[in-house]
This record gives structure tokens, sequence and C-alpha cells, in this order.
């Protein structure tokens, strides 16, 4: 897609909306053009453009993500850091503390007399 010719400051600003489950939205002054830059027909203010990959006049869509099922879940998101339990203050307190250089887990006992 590129912006099309002319006075930029009367140019309307380029939106593209992706739509829950369906196409991409494209709104505003473009030419949208091929691999080699050819402009594509059918061009208007307002473009549907495929996402799901089965319209029969793709780039733009022409309702097929709806037959197909097509889906547009946000990916899942797992934390960095997971903790089976907190830790207690007893045990966060020995991990900042340990000075012994043991690699005994936090909790267990030692068989060295104190």
């Amino acid at each position: 897609m590129s912006r099309t010719s002319g006075d930029a400051a009367s140019a309307r600003p380029v939106t593209v909306t992706a739509c829950v489950n369906g196409p991409l939205i494209v709104r505003g002054d473009i030419d949208l053009v091929d691999e080699q830059g050819t402009p594509l027909g059918g061009q208007r203010r307002t473009m549907a453009l495929c996402r799901c990959g089965a319209s029969a006049t793709r780039p733009f869509c022409d309702g097929s993500h709806k037959s197909i099922g097509f889906r547009t879940e946000p990916p899942a998101r797992t934390p960095a850091v997971t903790l089976a339990e907190p830790l207690s203050a007893a045990e966060a307190a020995a991990l900042v503390e340990r000075t012994d250089g043991s690699d005994a887990p936090v909790g267990a006992r030692s068989d060295r007399p104190d």
C-alpha cells in the first residue's frame, strides 16, 4: 500500500482496523498495488482486505471467513516466572542471608552443628 499522490494536507489519514474474526478494514487515501507496483482494481476509500486466505477476490474480503470459521484469537500469554507457592518470610530471609555457599535447598536441615 502506498499513499496517493496529491496534496498531503487534503489527504485523509490512513487507518487499518483488524476486525475480530474478520478482515482488515483500510480507510483513507491509498493506492493498493501488487508486487510489481501495478494498481489493483476495485479500490475505494474504504476497503476490506482478506486475512483468512479463503477469499475468491483476494486481496479483498468476500466474507468467506464466516463460512470457514476463521478465528482471530489473541495469543496465549504466560507469565515469565511461575512459583508453585509463595515463599514464607523465613524462606525469603534464608535466600538473602545465605553466606555459607551451601547448595542445600532452602528449608533443608543441615547436619552441621551450629
